[in-house]
């Protein structure tokens, strides 16, 4: 059963490569059939990382953590492919925001661009392969190709605007890039190694001259990473970037801002936690001072947003600064919490993403300046009494998607995002998971994390309550927008899971203890990745036995 469930490991990248190979040979008036195409080997994609799930989570594999020694050949001198709780769990999240990505671009945004399913079929190649990639040079191949695949996408329908942002999208990445390339070569001139296992091992007794030079290395890497991550102020590009995208683009692109988070998360807790002393830029105090900044940052560019776009972009500011915190504060309890969130954002911001689309559809320009000229001068428009009127289904359908999504991103009750906030705010102010005497005793790091979040709350409260009035109260002979079945069922699927994993909250925690409790625990990972032993009897690509 082991060895066959090894080469599970390699169908997240292999799939998505051998689909976009197979789209990019069909003619682009064939676009049934490339939809078609996609879709399968996107659920295909679905079902495997599914599969990994159950697996990882069962320990089929030894510890939960499955290792794919490619070409056989055996840690570190080859390239493993590895999978845990977290990256089958990343792996999930994606398969699921691509699936309701690519329904909802049936209509319209598949046939925008002439390569969009190969291209996206690269994207998720590229992002699946970073999720599971165990050493740094093949995560930067693999940042490489998603972000490749991305800038095609970001293009999709050529308006100006977007051209615009694609070119600050397209220039920042490359820079970062390079910075990911320089870190990397850096760290290998430190260690001798790319294998992320052997370089944690190696980082342990490295002189003070490697130290220093480990420790430059890994400063130049979290640029590349918190670029990604959108950490001010290296992510002043998100916001522009969200608003101009196409919206299954965009809900793409929330994703892959979690790819950073993965990154920093991944990286962090097997290498430098549990060095204390360290001062480098992947430390807990970088990582707590950038994402406060972040939430600060995202929470004012949020209350100073009138455009949908950008305030889902601020939104999506806003998760990553909370993760960062939360990561950097490195607490197991407060890591759970963190992941929790994590899942609940993403979804919850993707569905937000689809969903923009369908509300510009309702609304007029000259309406909304009505409004804000209403509310700028305090125009009293008291109308007369009404027996009410009757709610369109689609109308219907719009405003209780987007109630969904504003509680959400809010993290107002009874849904998923005041269940994750509530678990980071008892991770934060007991440390220990169980309420004592001591409950209060939380330092001001702690306390200055949840004030903030709670902060951001606030201002997600205000500036989504006031563009719902404006969007919905303030156009009372709004046309019902046509909507297609396969736009509203993409939103309605990311907004059941976040009202699924709600109801489901306690297995949804314990799950994420046991991925938090893994993660604090590198030792298992590392010994699964340096151990894992070529498959006897087979003959490497390079003709020798390994």
């Amino acid at each position: 059963m082991s060895f066959w469930a090894d080469q599970l490991i390699l169908l997240p990248i292999l799939l998505p490569l051998l689909f976009a190979a197979a789209l990019v040979l069909l003619s682009g008036r064939q676009q049934q059939l490339k939809f078609a195409v996609n879709l399968i080997g996107t659920l295909a994609l679905l079902v495997v990382a599914l599969a990994l799930f159950w697996l990882t989570d069962q320990e089929i594999w030894a510890d939960g953590v499955g290792v794919y020694l490619a070409a056989n050949w055996v840690a570190p001198f080859g390239i493993a492919l590895v999978v845990d709780r977290l990256s089958a769990l990343m792996l999930t999240l994606c398969a699921v925001i691509a699936v309701t990505a690519l329904i909802f671009s049936y209509r319209r945004w598949s046939r925008a661009g002439v390569h969009f399913h190969s291209l996206f079929q690269f994207l998720l190649a590229g992002i699946n392969g970073s999720f599971i990639t165990g050493d740094l040079f093949n995560l930067f191949v693999f940042f490489e190709i998603m972000l490749a695949a991305s800038y095609g996408l970001l293009l999709l329908g050529l308006q100006p605007n977007r051209v615009r942002a694609s070119m600050q999208y397209v220039v920042i990445n490359l820079v970062a890039s390079s910075f990911f390339l320089i870190g990397v070569a850096l760290i290998y001139a430190a260690s001798g190694t790319l294998n992320m296992a052997d370089l944690a091992v190696r980082a342990v007794s490295m002189s003070d001259s490697e130290r220093l030079l480990l420790e430059t290395g890994a400063a130049v890497l979290a640029i590349a990473f918190l670029t990604k991550s959108a950490m001010w102020p290296l992510g002043f590009w998100l916001p522009t970037t969200y608003s101009a995208a196409a919206p299954p683009v965009a809900a793409m692109l929330v994703l892959m801002t979690k790819v950073g988070i993965y990154a920093i998360l991944r990286l962090w807790l097997l290498v430098f936690a549990d060095q204390a002393d360290s001062l480098n830029a992947l430390s807990g105090a970088v990582l707590v001072t950038g994402g406060l900044l972040t939430l600060a940052f995202g929470t004012i560019g949020l209350l100073g947003s009138q455009e949908l776009g950008r305030m889902a972009g601020f939104s999506a500011i806003i998760s990553s600064g909370t993760l960062l915190a939360a990561i950097g504060y490195g607490q197991p309890k407060v890591i759970s919490a963190a992941l929790f969130y994590l899942v609940s954002s993403t979804l919850a911001v993707a569905a937000f993403m689809l969903l923009m689309e369908l509300i510009e559809r309702i609304r007029k320009p000259s309406a909304t300046m009505l409004a804000l000229t209403m509310e700028a001068f305090a125009i009293d428009d008291s109308p007369e009494e009404s027996a009410g009127v009757v709610i369109p289904a689609a109308m219907a359908f719009i405003g209780l998607s987007f109630i969904a999504c504003a509680l959400i991103i809010a993290g107002l009750p009874p849904l998923s995002g005041f269940m994750a906030k509530f678990a980071l705010f008892h991770a934060l102010l007991n440390p220990t998971g169980l309420f004592t005497d001591n409950l209060y005793s939380a330092g001001p790091l702690a306390w200055g994390i949840l004030a903030l979040v709670i902060l951001s709350g606030l201002s997600a409260i205000i500036s989504l309550m006031r563009f719902g009035v404006r969007a919905f109260w303030a156009i009372p002979d709004a046309k019902p927008p046509r909507l297609q079945l396969t736009e509203a069922l993409p939103v309605t699927l990311l907004l059941l899971l976040c009202i699924g994993i709600s109801i489901g909250a306690g297995p949804t925690s314990r799950y994420m203890e046991r991925t938090s409790a893994a993660l604090h625990e590198p030792q298992l990972y590392i010994q699964r990745v340096l151990s894992a032993p070529a498959v006897p009897g087979v003959v490497s690509t390079a003709g020798v036995e390994p």
